[in-house]
């Protein structure tokens, strides 16, 4: 089996990777990681390099610490040639996650957009393939107390704001699209206390031409929103509940059936799969896209907002 390290022990890691990683015939969870926290039955540190520096029979880590530290964790990594696997969104800037493919040598990398291994995802791409799109509209709506509950760093510089959720959008959009994606405008709604956005507004289209607009909101109450609706010339697809249900011209799609942890449980047999053939799985169009949204996106201020 890979012996595994993990490093940070948030919501995500407990609520998504640690069941997985337990579930997992491939995966032995060694050791973790964290300044305050700690996994029952495994060995803890305070640090990944105190970590490695006693646990010499790690394999691979996965890094869920917000994208700032992660990126210097994945570079002491790959420095000591372990396989590595990040949560989204992979590194705080696009320069950065460029840096961590180049010290790859030889290791697996993998930026895990765990909601394009959502059930809807690859039949929605295969039925796009050959159908001429004409609109795309995504409307991405969560409570952030609810699922980021306290999480101050979210709206800190590096948090990426709405576009932590978001960025699943678009991660799925890149999958099931195959022509390049530009983006034409953006608009970002910033709490005067905040530094981070807490709602975003994109227009965009395809190198095709098809026209494409997003919505996504942080302050979302009741039901929680996470749809992609796509006009062709031969139908409309929609994707949602982030991709677990998959409708054409509102007709349900069977999927089968779906386990709590169907999509963290896809990333890590992907990751397993790259571990033994050493391979870089680091797709960063999703990045690239919420990179130009800071870029040009127009900031509009806001109330404060507090947890």
């Amino acid at each position: 089996m890979i012996k595994l390290g993990l490093v940070g022990v948030g919501k995500i890691a407990r609520d998504q990777h640690l069941p997985v990683i337990a579930a997992s015939a491939e995966f032995e969870l060694v050791a973790a990681a964290s300044r305050n926290a700690s996994v029952e039955g495994v060995r803890n540190y305070a640090s990944l390099e105190a970590m490695l520096t006693a646990e010499p029979s790690v394999d691979a880590v996965t890094l869920c610490t917000p994208p700032g530290p992660r990126e210097a964790d994945a570079r002491l990594a790959l420095a000591r040639g372990l396989h590595v696997l990040l949560e989204k969104p992979p590194a705080a800037t696009v320069a950065a996650a460029h840096d961590l493919v180049s010290r790859a040598n030889g290791c697996a990398l993998h930026a895990s957009w765990h909601s394009r291994h959502a059930p809807g995802v690859t039949p929605a791409r295969d039925w796009l393939h050959g159908r001429r799109i004409q609109s795309v509209e995504i409307v991405w709506k969560e409570d952030i107390r609810r699922w980021h509950p306290g999480q101050d760093w979210i709206l800190a510089p590096g948090g990426m704001g709405v576009f932590d959720p978001g960025i699943n959008a678009l991660s799925i959009l890149t999958e099931i699209i195959p022509s390049r994606i530009n983006l034409i405008s953006a608009e970002l709604d910033i709490p005067t206390n905040r530094e981070m956005p807490i709602a975003a507004r994109l227009l965009a289209h395809t190198s095709d031409g098809a026209a494409i607009s997003a919505k996504f909101d942080f302050l979302q109450t009741g039901d929680q929103i996470w749809e992609i609706a796509i006009e062709t010339d031969r139908g409309v697809l929609r994707l949602i509940d982030g991709g677990d249900r998959l409708l054409i011209d509102n007709n349900e799609q069977v999927l089968g059936t779906l386990s709590r942890h169907h999509e963290y449980a896809g990333v890590y047999q992907h990751f397993a799969t790259l571990i033994r053939e050493h391979r870089v799985d680091f797709d960063l169009r999703p990045l690239e896209l919420v990179a130009g949204a800071f870029t040009f996106g127009r900031r509009n201020e806001k109330p404060n907002f507090e947890f």
